[in-house]
């Protein structure tokens, strides 16, 4: 079977959306499934219905594996992206072949290619995504290493390439998954600066001719999709080794400057794409209801007898309480407009009852304690300051966290609870207390929770009867009961 690239193509006669040619626009630090399931996907559909014009130069962050830029030039730069999921209820499956990448570069092999590129008057985006921590700062990193090893050393090098020839500089979009990635990426630059003795002048133009980026980044990339691949091939006939697989889900909030949208033309595509003055309350949503409702629901349910996130979304009683958590008692506690917020929240609906995602409840549990205080605690103790009481699921929610690490049996089996050894150490400690008392031990532990717990008036005598009550009845009814 052949390779895919456009000769395959045109000898089947496809007539699907391809852009062969284009000046290269966007370089692009990061090759690997998200960034090509999420960035690419939009350049992809800016070029076809926005007229970008733009093909993407990706290069690995840290190189050493040309094996995997070649295979990006067997193919033409070209692979197959399928998106699954659910779609306002329904679910959806879509392909498309990406033909937005030129080119994949390893920057051991062709960090002389990767600096050139800055010699190309058309480049005008950087996007990265060299995981949590590529925007490190590495003092042994030198100005003439070909290429440095860090990140942001390369970027600064790049840079340095870009002023000498006179041309403009870069809208630069830091995907990376830390708070404030693109401040933190030019503070990284400028460390290396100084470290280099780099021209005053350089210095000014890296702060005033470009444009570092924050952003929030939002999709499940799900990877690809080797065990079905060869069925896939059959299908589509072409054999393709850089299938990407991801949700139908995405948003993509930036932060910086309108005058983005002039050269970004997302709106004209109609992309889930935001560029706004600050990226925290977009990030705090996510957080709050997102990863909240997912950290207050599955330690309960798997209490309760599931094993995956959709067979929570199709169990009425614990759909009915994840719903009431977001509805009534997060989306309370945030600031941006009521009907945004619950739009947000009906996507994520959607995306926990994807049928093309098993997401294992113990999993997402991995870590709970750290996980509750910065995604659940928030909600609770602004609901407490809003509305003058508790929020019911909420504060079940945290019951449900002590009986999961408490009882670590269900139905006679035990499972494994995952935390750093001191939190494990402090339930094994109270292994065998009554209810009353575990629940005082844990509302009152300042290290998991800094004392705000315990300030909340009733909060430990809530926790307590939950942990009685799924102590007498289960935790299925137990949830069930915080509906009444």
């Amino acid at each position: 079977m052949d390779r895919l690239s456009y000769k395959t193509l045109d000898a089947q006669g496809y007539k699907g959306y391809l852009l062969r040619e284009a000046p290269e626009r966007v370089f692009q630090f990061g090759e690997g499934n998200f960034l090509r399931a999420f960035v690419e996907d939009f350049i992809d559909q800016m070029n076809e219905k926005a007229g970008f014009n733009a093909k993407v130069v990706v290069c690995q962050p840290r190189g050493g594996h040309p094996e995997a830029a070649d295979r990006f030039a067997e193919q033409d730069g070209l692979y197959t992206l399928i998106l699954r999921g659910r779609d306002n209820g329904q679910p959806v499956e879509r392909t498309r072949i990406i033909s937005c990448v030129d080119r994949c570069l390893d920057p051991k092999r062709d960090w002389a290619k990767m600096l050139e590129c800055m010699h190309n008057p058309d480049m005008r985006f950087i996007v990265s995504n060299t995981t949590e921590a590529g925007i490190a700062f590495d003092p042994a990193c030198k100005k003439d290493d070909a290429p440095p090893s860090s990140f942001p050393a390369k970027l600064t090098a790049m840079l340095y390439e870009r002023w000498k020839t006179g041309i403009k500089g870069f809208i630069i979009l830091s995907c990376e998954l830390i708070d404030h990635n693109g401040d933190e990426l030019k503070r990284c630059v400028n460390e290396y600066i100084k470290l280099w003795g780099l021209e005053e002048d350089f210095s000014k133009w890296v702060n005033g001719e470009n444009i570092f980026c924050s952003t929030l980044v939002d999709r499940i990339v799900t990877g690809g999709a080797k065990a079905e691949a060869p069925a896939l091939w059959e299908k589509w006939g072409y054999e393709d080794q850089l299938i990407d697989t991801g949700e139908v889900f995405a948003a993509w909030v930036i932060e910086g400057p309108q005058s983005i949208k002039a050269e970004f033309p997302f709106e004209k595509a109609g992309l889930p794409i935001q560029v706004v003055d600050d990226v925290t309350p977009y990030k705090q949503r996510k957080v709050r209801i997102l990863n909240g409702a997912h950290t207050s629901m599955v330690l309960g349910a798997y209490l309760a007898g599931k094993n995956i996130v959709r067979d929570c979304m199709q169990d009425e009683n614990i759909r009915a309480y994840l719903n009431k958590a977001m509805f009534d008692e997060i989306i309370p506690t945030l600031d941006l407009p009521k009907d945004e917020l619950e739009s947000f929240a009906a996507s994520v609906i959607d995306r926990f009852d994807n049928p093309y995602i098993d997401h294992q409840l113990l999993s997402i549990a991995l870590n709970s304690a750290s996980k509750w205080k910065a995604r659940v605690m928030p909600s609770v103790t602004e609901y407490v300051k809003r509305e003058g009481k508790l929020p019911r699921c909420l504060t079940f929610s945290i019951a449900a966290f002590i009986a999961f690490y408490h009882q670590g049996v269900r139905d006679g089996v035990a499972y494994e609870v995952s935390d750093d050894p001191w939190v494990l150490a402090f339930f094994e400690e109270h292994k065998n207390d009554d209810c009353k008392t575990l629940a005082h031990a844990v509302i009152n532990n300042k290290a998991l929770w800094d004392g705000e717990l315990a300030k909340l008036p009733g909060f430990e005598e809530a926790v307590a009867a939950d942990l009685e009550r799924i102590e007498e009845v289960g935790m299925y009814q137990a949830m069930e009961e915080c509906l009444k």
